[in-house]
């Protein structure tokens, strides 16, 4: 501490001019300004400087030079208190200057207030810097220049000798308002100093794209919020990808802090006590911040749907921990309460989900029906009732055309987007036998998709071709997923029963028996390698081969044995 007050000491030596005729409250306005010290990542002292308060609740200005790359910073007030800095409220680097505010206990032990008017060349000015001593000891200058900036704002030539020392200190008018603050000299004029205007650094401020401001970022000492309620939410929202777990939680709690009446706050903490902290405490915590957000909302459907969803999340997660009186039950206990005080349809696809999960499906197919009649319906809602119809075991008829309204609702021509969609009902088509609708398909979505297919694409557009006895584009198609999967045995043994099927016998086995030099298990390549040899009169060898896809377990052999090795 001693060593500390030295430095400060040392700071604050007599590089001003004592001025007998100051004006009295000189040395009541002196009291808002203070030291700075700086430290970094290993607590080591990085920087001194000054600053000065202004407002009560401890908003201060300095400049950003002092607290670049500082992890955290403390002020010496001229009593020799020392106060933390609390949070950066904003920064501009080609300036030099930061807004922050200090930790105050109750209010700050003296502030300047900022002038709204700039003054004029030639108005005499004064100079007010950190000093430990109770007097009226400033430096009494003139403007030199005033340079407009843009906003309105002003930057001033004083003819005040620079120095050092007298960085980031206050030049007030002569009653006491405080108008500029002093930068750094890098001009080499000694006999005269350069400042900003306070109005510019005190209308410094956080918001949404200060996310990604480089000068921030260099601070290792906690942000602000934005000033409105509405901007921090959304500060909250973006920075929930950008930033560490825990800082992204002492963000939360300082939303709390600072909007203490705001829902939304409480029920963000409540989302991240349940999908980042996974034990009965936190929990605990997250159903008690949710009953805060209800009581202070009149939205209160909000709140059940929110608690409804968190729920749900719980338990598809499967996580081992489980939460007393949570679950599925709970869930749609929540999700109706929603509903009761607002029919919105967002609320009755949540329904829809919890009945899936809980597997009765008829009651989550009747919620996504009312949702597909609403103003949320979408290829996804339509999908899911689909996805419900194939679990209820109806007939295939009824899923595709849910997948047709799914595909319906993308504009013309099909956007990416749409190709899962197109994928799926392909499927269901080749299910029912509309082999040649399915190609169809799989055809639009291999466009849709610029061709960035895999080799299961060509081999499920295969299969569709083959049943649709379109023969040469299977033969392609099957050609293709080899390309890209070589040693694949089951596209072999395809590829094989293709050569089979258009009578290449001798090119059909050579496919087979390359299967079963990956796998010599394949039963069904005896059985296939045994035809085309009786097509070719080799009927011992057919026989072999059948013997050996029997012993392996094949079943459909047993009729072409009793037909031809008899």
């Amino acid at each position: 501490m001693k060593k500390l007050l030295l430095i400060l000491l040392c700071l604050s030596s007599q590089w001003i001019m004592a001025q007998k005729d100051a004006p009295k409250w000189v040395d009541k306005a002196k009291r808002a300004v203070f030291s700075i010290v700086t430290y970094d990542q290993e607590d080591k002292l990085m920087n001194t400087g000054n600053g000065f308060f202004i407002s009560e609740d401890g908003i201060a200005l300095s400049d950003y030079t002092l607290f670049k790359g500082a992890q955290r910073a403390v002020i010496i007030t001229s009593e020799g208190k020392q106060m933390p800095v609390k949070n950066i409220m904003g920064v501009n680097d080609m300036y030099d200057i930061v807004k922050f505010r200090v930790d105050v206990d109750k209010k700050a032990p003296g502030t300047l207030s900022v002038a709204t008017e700039a003054p004029e060349k030639g108005t005499e000015v004064y100079l007010l810097p950190y000093s430990t001593k109770k007097d009226r000891t400033c430096t009494i200058g003139t403007v030199k220049e005033v340079s407009p900036l843009p906003g309105g704002y002003h930057y001033y030539t004083l003819d005040i000798p620079s120095n050092e020392k007298m960085v980031s200190c206050p030049v007030t008018t002569a009653d006491g308002q405080v108008f500029s603050m002093i930068q750094a000299d890098v001009s080499g004029n000694k006999t005269e100093s350069y400042a900003i205007s306070a109005a510019f650094a005190k209308d410094l401020s956080i918001n949404v794209l200060s996310l990604n401001n480089a000068a921030l970022k260099s601070i290792g000492i906690k942000k602000a919020l934005p000033d409105t309620e509405e901007q921090a939410l959304v500060y909250l929202l973006m920075s929930a990808s950008t930033m560490d777990s825990n800082d992204y939680l002492q963000l939360l709690n300082d939303f709390i802090e600072q909007y203490p009446n705001s829902p939304e706050g409480y029920t963000r903490r409540a989302n991240y006590y349940v999908y980042n902290l996974k034990d009965e405490q936190h929990f605990a915590l997250a159903e008690a911040d949710l009953n805060t957000a209800l009581k202070l909302t009149d939205k209160k459907d909000e709140v059940y749907y929110n608690k409804a969803k968190l729920i749900y999340a719980n338990e598809i997660d499967q996580s081992p921990f489980k939460y007393k009186n949570w679950g599925y039950p709970e869930a749609l206990e929540e999700a109706g309460k929603a509903l009761a005080v607002n029919q919105l349809p967002l609320y009755q696809q949540l329904r829809g989900d919890i009945y899936f999960a809980m597997q009765d499906y008829p009651k989550a197919y009747e919620c996504y029906s009312i949702v597909n009649q609403s103003n949320l319906v979408s290829p996804a809602t339509y999908y899911s009732a689909a996805k419900t119809k194939e679990l209820m075991k109806a007939d295939e008829t009824e899923v595709i055309a849910l997948l047709d309204s799914a595909i319906n609702l993308f504009s013309k021509p099909l956007p990416e987007d749409a190709g899962p969609y197109l994928f799926e009902r392909a499927q269901h088509k080749e299910n029912k036998e509309m082999y040649k609708e399915a190609v169809d398909d799989y055809d639009e979505y291999y466009h849709v998709v610029n061709g960035k297919v895999n080799d299961l694409f060509y081999y499920y557009r295969e299969q569709a071709n083959y049943k649709s006895r379109n023969f040469k584009r299977a033969l392609e198609d099957i050609q293709k997923a080899l390309e890209i999967s070589p040693k694949d045995v089951t596209y072999l043994a395809e590829l094989g029963a293709i050569n089979l099927r258009v009578a290449r016998y001798e090119e059909a086995i050579k496919n087979l028996q390359d299967a079963l030099a990956i796998d010599p298990k394949f039963a069904a390549c005896y059985r296939l390698i045994g035809f085309c040899q009786i097509q070719l009169n080799q009927k011992d060898k057919a026989c072999e081969n059948f013997a050996k896809a029997k012993e392996l377990g094949d079943e459909a052999v047993e009729s072409l044995i009793q037909k031809n090795c008899q």
